[in-house]
């Protein structure tokens, strides 16, 4: 039996999630402004992994909006007990992990998805910034970024934390945008990813990541608000 037999295709959304997905898409234009840029640089179609920064509960929507295919969101258990997120965590088959204890099946799983053709997306702060800023990273992603060899790409939001903050139930009118970055090359990962080098990658996925929120906030700040009626990408 084959260990992917019963995991679905990758490229498989589902009609009520393409409904929902299309109707996000023109909510958040209008109320957040929303806008991404470099989505072209995520495939089609393949395994890989998302290195995002983590700004607020919306994070994983506001990932998902713009892309054709699923992303399978590693995230903490305790989301799937908040109703909107654990339907959208459900269908876009994320799955849990205990911050008191990491577990191996759930990396397991990650990477058994990832060889399967899924996109993975992992938040590496491990929790929401308080002030929008990119915080320090937690290791753990380092162990999936050895294991998984295919493409790693970091992702930067900014404004998600203005829209809904640490606290609120209701999002704000704010100007959100998202910024999707080259991969880092797979000489990059060897050469940062030895055992005992830890530290490297977490300082290089971080710089990664911080650049592109850099550039999505400096984006926000600069760009006049004109929604349009649907996500407009670059």
């Amino acid at each position: 039996m084959s260990d992917n037999e019963h995991l679905p295709s990758p490229s498989r959304r589902g009609l009520l999630w393409i409904i929902v997905q299309s109707v996000l898409r023109v909510l958040c234009t209008f109320w957040l402004g929303y806008r991404a840029r470099g989505v072209n640089k995520i495939p089609a179609t393949g395994g890989g992994l998302l290195l995002i920064n983590h700004q607020s509960f919306l994070d994983p929507i506001l990932v998902g909006l713009p892309l054709s295919r699923s992303v399978s969101f590693l995230a903490r258990d305790s989301l799937f007990r908040v109703p909107l997120l654990r339907w959208f965590f459900i269908r876009m088959f994320g799955i849990p992990i205990s911050r008191e204890a990491a577990s191996s099946a759930a990396m397991r799983e990650t990477i058994r998805r990832m060889q399967h053709g899924f996109l993975i997306a992992i938040f590496p702060e491990g929790t929401r910034s308080n002030d929008g800023t990119v915080g320090e990273f937690r290791s753990g992603f380092v162990a999936i970024v050895r294991r998984c060899t295919l493409p790693v790409y970091p992702v930067g939001i900014a404004g998600a934390n203005e829209a809904l903050p640490r606290g609120s139930w209701f999002v704000k009118p704010a100007r959100v945008r998202v910024v999707f970055g080259d991969p880092l090359t797979p000489e990059e990962i060897e050469q940062n990813c030895r055992r005992g080098q830890e530290e490297q990658m977490i300082r290089l996925a971080r710089q990664r990541i911080l650049a592109c929120q850099r550039q999505a906030e400096s984006w926000r700040q600069h760009l006049p608000h004109t929604p349009s009626g649907h996500v407009a990408t670059e």
